[in-house]
């Protein structure tokens, strides 16, 4: 019996979407997702940089050329940041910022050297940094500023520090007025606000003009002016740990999530790429979340309103459409828009909307198919049942119209051997007819409808669509038949009376479908060809036979089937005649028995009685012969009135056909 669910498929769907996302909202939140959309920022970072960089920024790198040029030690001596100074004042660059912390004092005259450098009037800014101590209480952290010296010598003071992010790479900045980049930015002109927001790389290491320290130091290697206008930074490039190097000041690149990307990059070239968001304006900015949060749910209203009146894998296309389209839409806001709108969180939500709805619906699909296979397993074969879970518009609930052929059994004199027997041994009995003859229906492809008692209803035809069905229900009642006399063989060596079984069939229209109340039902076939079946299982006493079939069953069987037509009937409920067969695979008898009919049809008596003699010389208890033989000699003493007709009225006990 099909129960109907809690919620209406579409609402579960629903509800589940929901909570799905809700789900997914609060994983959001977790480092593991901050990661992954750290990864999306860093492909965009990496799909969108020019490569280049058209501001007028060069680095000076204190990198492994350098030191195997001067062969010094680090740090340098202060003097040879004096000469670097003094050639870039001579050249007219618009600013110097050394990303090198300057804290403690050295040599005196380097120092001095340093300090009249400074003096000379080019705008210069240097690092300033925090360093973490960590107590038995608390952990303090202690500003670290460049030489008052150099200070009051009219050098800035930048606060160098940037915080990376956990997979160590530099994406946030927040632009306070005292940092590195901002001092830089303010000595070459910059007049605009600083605001914190994100970082936009230009693209990886060595993007913008870079050059060797020593360069700078050595006559000849830059031509004269070289760096006129230019906003140069100077700082440690160096990709080899070693010991001039504790690579403290390196940190991954966003690069690195393509293969073959740059991995590190120093933190002078990330103080150029802050400079240059500043000077330039193209810094990224976050969409709030809330922004997000409305774009999920017009997103997944979308997908909620379309996807319900879509085939499923039009509703799957409609969501990966929708996952593509917040991609696109991060990506052109990130391109054109300088905005940041993490596409990682409306995507999965629509995954997962999308996902929670299919698994909603396997799930009730599975459970219609097991109800399925509830109802109709104890109807049909496995097979039919398998082909119905898979193809479910097949089976129409509800009743319909269809062709069907119908089969009912009873057992002959079951009554009175019944009375002989005690309950037990009558279910006993009742179980192994059943379960040799239940089997042989599905084998043929037939729906059992019922027991009744002693008496099997089945049908072929539905719920699955059976051309053959004619032939399929013929073929299961010649071998129901058999085995029936097999089981009737049995039970005779058990010391039982011998039981038989007659069989009635019909093909015609009949409703199929279920019947009954809302809280119990049960899948039937109703209508005149069930009535006309029941009847023609009766009519074998009147004609000894096993099997009974109409004229409408014969005539859909295949030559391969051999049928004898025993009589035309007259039934109750029925003003039409019915022709009656049987099984035969005697094509001489079946040859004499349709002559017979054909003349006692054309009032040729004794033509028929001739066939119906030839019958009963090789067959001499065949039952329809005796009683057509009598019919023929009853009618020769009749005088023909008007309204003869040749049917045989089952109903009366006179075996003449109708007359007046």
């Amino acid at each position: 019996m099909l129960q109907r669910p809690v919620l209406p498929p579409r609402a579960s769907a629903l509800v589940a979407g929901l909570l799905a996302v809700l789900l997914v909202w609060g994983l959001s939140n977790m480092r593991a997702w901050h990661a992954l959309e750290f990864k999306t920022f860093d492909l965009w970072t990496t799909l969108s940089a020019p490569g280049t960089s058209m501001l007028p920024i060069t680095i000076l790198a204190i990198d492994e050329p350098t030191f195997d040029q001067l062969q010094t030690r680090w740090p340098f001596p202060r003097r040879l940041h004096a000469q670097v100074l003094e050639r870039l004042r001579q050249d007219g660059a618009r600013a110097v910022a050394f990303d090198v912390v300057f804290a403690e004092p050295s040599d005196p005259q380097g120092d001095l050297a340093l300090a009249r450098a400074v003096r000379a009037g080019m705008p210069v800014v240097l690092a300033a940094t925090r360093e973490r101590s960590v107590s038995a209480n608390a952990i303090i952290w202690n500003e670290v500023a460049p030489l008052a010296s150099l200070l009051a010598a009219g050098a800035l003071a930048g606060q160098a520090q940037v915080q990376p992010d956990p997979d160590y790479v530099i994406r946030r900045h927040s632009f306070a007025e005292d940092s590195f980049a901002v001092r830089l930015a303010r000595a070459a002109g910059w007049r605009g606000s600083a605001e914190p927001g994100l970082l936009r790389y230009l693209g990886p290491g060595a993007t913008f003009d870079t050059r060797s320290y020593y360069q700078a130091l050595e006559p000849g290697l830059l031509p004269p002016g070289f760096f006129k206008d230019r906003i140069v930074l100077i700082g440690r490039v160096l990709q080899t740990a070693t010991e001039q190097n504790n690579s403290q000041d390196m940190f991954v690149s966003p690069f690195a999530v393509t293969e073959g990307g740059e991995r590190m990059i120093s933190g002078v070239e990330v103080q150029a790429t802050l400079s240059a968001n500043l000077l330039s304006g193209s810094s990224l900015r976050a969409v709030d979340e809330t922004w997000s949060l409305l774009l999920t749910l017009a997103l997944l209203l979308t997908l909620g309103l379309a996807g319900a009146r879509l085939h499923p894998g039009a509703a799957a296309a409609l969501t990966l459409a929708l996952m593509a389209a917040t991609a696109l839409l991060s990506w052109w806001l990130f391109t054109h828009s300088a905005w940041w709108l993490a596409p990682l969180f409306p995507m999965a939500a629509l995954f997962v909307f999308h996902g929670a709805g299919v698994v909603v619906g396997l799930v009730a699909a599975r459970q219609r198919a097991r109800a399925t296979r509830q109802m109709f397993s104890q109807y049909v074969p496995e097979l039919v049942v398998a082909r119905l879970i898979d193809k479910p518009a097949l089976l129409t609930l509800g009743g319909e119209t269809r062709e069907l052929t119908i089969m009912f059994t009873d057992l002959a004199d079951f009554t009175a051997v019944s009375e002989t027997l005690d309950a037990a041994a009558v279910m006993a009995l009742l179980t192994d007819y059943f379960n040799a003859m239940v089997p042989i229906i599905h084998r043929h492809g037939g729906t059992v409808d019922k027991f009744i008692g002693d008496a099997i209803m089945a049908f072929w035809g539905a719920p699955l669509d059976d051309p053959a069905h004619a032939a399929h229900a013929v073929g299961a009642a010649i071998e129901m038949d058999q085995a029936m006399l097999a089981l009737s063989a049995r039970l005779e060596a058990r010391g039982m009376a011998p039981l038989g079984m007659r069989i009635g069939l019909h093909s015609g229209s009949a409703a199929v479908g279920n019947a009954g109340s809302l809280t119990r039902f049960a899948y039937t076939a109703v209508g005149d060809a069930v009535n006309l079946a029941a009847r023609l299982e009766g009519a074998n006493k009147a004609f000894g036979s096993r099997i009974l079939m109409s004229g409408a069953t014969a005539a859909q069987l295949p030559p391969a089937i051999g049928v004898r037509q025993l009589d035309t009937v007259l039934v109750k409920g029925r003003a039409a005649p019915v022709a009656v067969w049987t099984p035969c695979a005697d094509a001489g008898l079946n040859a004499l028995s349709a002559q017979a009919i054909a003349h006692f049809a054309a009032r040729e008596f004794a033509l028929a009685e001739v066939a119906l003699r030839s019958i009963l010389a090789t067959r001499p208890h065949d039952l329809a012969a005796q009683r057509f033989l009598a019919r023929c000699a009853a009618c020769r003493r009749l005088a023909p009135g008007p309204h003869w007709q040749s049917a045989l009225d089952l109903d009366k006990p006179d075996p003449v056909g109708a007359s007046e």
